[in-house]
Formats: structure tokens, sequence, C-alpha cells
């Protein structure tokens, strides 16, 4: 693909078998790391999150179904989950709604990313939503998991979890991030070619035809609408964790 034909393995810098073997000697070291060092539910589902995304989604979901990234989001979801059972080894409802807040959000950040990419994804061979169902029918479902997620977004300061500061980024932040996911339904991003695909060159990742400008704002806005919620939720919690561990 032209977004990743950089990469080591991609560019021949690495094969493929040495990759894997790093990437598995490394997996298995980070398990056991965290497993002796912290605890061994952290590191259970450390390892589940390993072989969920290298196994389940990369190899059978990815080239298979345009449901891959809903799917497979799951894994990138769990990091919150591993993270609160390290801390308390456990892993209670809270945990699990920071899960859903990343599993929400992955569709609408990735289908926008494909809506600019379309071509790349399909000469890759890749049932990306835009190339399995369409630009328009993926615009649309983006809208609607952003009416879902924002919800869910906002959730934690209304269950307990957060305070002001939290309630007003994540609302504010959750009402720009419906209003670029209602102009981008509204647009034609992903009806045509991007700009680099249309003359056959390289181009940066945020290098776009002016239709799929809003498949990129809102993929580029949608990273910076998770690290504001989740750096939010960390600063106004960091003295509780510091003083109870054990709080569920």
């Amino acid at each position: 693909m032209r977004r990743t034909r950089g990469r080591p393995v991609a560019a021949g810098r690495v094969s493929a078998n040495d990759a894997m073997t790093y990437g598995v000697v490394l997996s298995l070291f980070s398990v056991m790391l965290l497993g002796m060092a912290v605890n061994w539910f952290a590191a259970g589902l450390l390892a589940l999150t390993i072989v969920y995304y290298a196994g389940f989604y990369t190899l059978l979901l990815k080239r298979r179904t345009p449901q891959n990234i809903v799917i497979g989001g799951a894994a990138g979801a769990l990091p919150p989950v591993i993270g609160w059972a390290a801390v308390t080894g456990d892993a209670p409802w809270q945990a699990w709604l920071l899960f859903l807040i990343i599993f929400l959000w992955t569709p609408p950040h990735s289908w926008a990313l494909a809506l600019y990419s379309a071509g790349d994804y399909a000469r890759a061979g890749i049932p990306m939503m835009p190339v399995a169902r369409g630009a328009k029918s993926t615009r649309l479902q983006i809208l609607i998991y952003s009416l879902i997620f924002v919800p869910v977004a906002i959730a934690p300061a209304l269950l307990g979890m957060a305070g002001t500061a939290y309630l007003v980024v994540s609302t504010l932040g959750g009402l720009f991030f419906i209003a670029l996911a209602v102009r981008l339904w509204r647009s034609r991003a992903g009806d045509q070619p991007d700009k680099a695909e249309a003359v056959g060159r390289e181009a940066a990742l945020y290098d776009v035809r002016a239709e799929a400008k809003p498949a990129r704002n809102l993929f580029a806005y949608s990273i910076l609408y998770l690290m504001a919620l989740f750096a939010v939720l960390l600063v106004e919690n960091a003295p509780v964790i510091g003083a109870c561990p054990s709080c569920a």
C-alpha cells in the first residue's frame, strides 16, 4: 500500500520471518514480565490482546470482511482494561466503559481514513468498508457510530468516574466530533480517488482532494479527541489512583 510501503517489512529492509520472530519474542517477554512484575491477570489480558490482534484480526479478519475494523477493534480497546487490572488486579465495569469508548471510536476513525485511501486498500485486496460497501454507505455508518460514540464518551462524567473538566472536554469535543461527522456524511468524500491516486504519485497522509477533506479532518480530529478524553481522565483521577490503589 502507498500509505505503508515505507515500513521496514514492506520496503524489504526486514524479512517477514525475522519480523515475526522478533514480534513473538517481544510478545512472550512482555507477557512474562508483566505477569512476574505485576500480576498474571493483567498478563493474561495482554496475551489475549496480542493473539486477538495478530492472529484473529490480522490473519483472519482483515482480508475477509468489511467488518474487520469493528470486530478487530476490540484488541485496540483492551489496553485500559489491562492497565486497570495491573493496578487493582481486577477489571470492573468502569474499565470496560473505557474499553467501550475506544471500541466505538475505532470505526469512525478508521473508516474516515479508509474513505480517502479506498483505492489503496482496493489494490491491496483489503475489503475496507468503502471498498466493499461504497463511500455513501461508509459515510452514513460513520455518522451512526459517531452518534453512539459521543454519549458513551461523556458517560464517565455522569457515572462518577470523572469531574467537571472531563464533562466539559467530552461534551464540547463530542459535539464538534458529531459536527465533523455530519459534514462528512453530507460530503462526497470517497466518491473519487484521492489526489495521489488520481495522478499516480506519492503523497503525504493528509494530502487529499478537496472533496475528501471532511474525511481527513474527522480522522485527524478523532485522534486529538480521544487523547484529550484520556488525558483529562488521567489528570482528574491521578490523586485518587495514588491514594487508593485498590479502589474499583
